[in-house]
């Protein structure tokens, strides 16, 4: 049973501390295995090392959102690391995969917020998030929604594309950790990685047409 109240105390005192440096190769690792065999020590010293990456992902997310927006970084942290902590005996492998799988909680918690907020704004009205990295060399702001409903056409199309847009965006994985967690080669993901944004850019421009 997951005690939320201990969870929001740890995670108040991380915020109060600020992102700190990314956590040396190997340690997240070692505690995400201590964490799964029941080391309670291990997730307090875990949360502050994943807080501050999943954090900068978060504002990257929300770059481009309009002004006044209510969604902060540190709200969809903490929904992302509340979706995580009943997964504790999860067979976790290494920092890649638990970044993976933080890469889809993110990217339902972004998409179903989106979609609360603008049922009846779509044609480009609703909430917009800025996506150079998927779709230009160009910065642009595109439909949020709109990506998540290209990316479910490109997975039925190529699951394994659809795996590496979530990995390399939402995860912030680079393609050498993507490739670890698909286990395939870097250039495969570097191939299918060009290939997803080339579909991408086509559907987003189509919907905002």
């Amino acid at each position: 049973m997951v005690d939320f109240w201990s969870v929001r105390k740890r995670m108040t005192k991380t915020e109060d501390k600020g992102a700190g440096a990314p956590a040396p190769p190997g340690e997240v690792t070692r505690l995400l295995l201590a964490w799964r065999q029941g080391d309670r020590e291990a997730l307090d010293r875990l949360i502050p090392l994943v807080y501050s990456e999943l954090h900068r992902m978060a504002e990257r997310y929300l770059r481009g959102e309009r002004p006044g927006h209510t969604l902060q970084p540190s709200a969809i942290v903490n929904e992302a690391y509340m979706r995580l902590l009943p997964r504790q005996g999860a067979n976790w492998q290494n920092r890649a995969h638990f970044f993976a799988v933080a890469a889809q909680s993110m990217r339902r918690i972004l998409v179903e917020h989106a979609r609360r907020r603008d049922t009846k704004k779509r044609g480009g009205q609703g909430a917009r998030y800025l996506l150079d990295t998927i779709v230009m060399t160009e910065p642009r702001a595109v439909d949020l929604i709109a990506v998540d409903d290209a990316l479910v056409k490109l997975t039925e199309l190529d699951s394994e594309q659809g795996r590496v847009v979530e990995l390399r965006f939402f995860g912030g994985l680079t393609e050498g950790e993507t490739a670890e967690v698909l286990e395939v080669s870097p250039a495969t993901v570097h191939r299918k990685w060009l290939l997803a944004k080339a579909f991408l850019h086509r559907e987003l421009s189509s919907s905002s047409g």
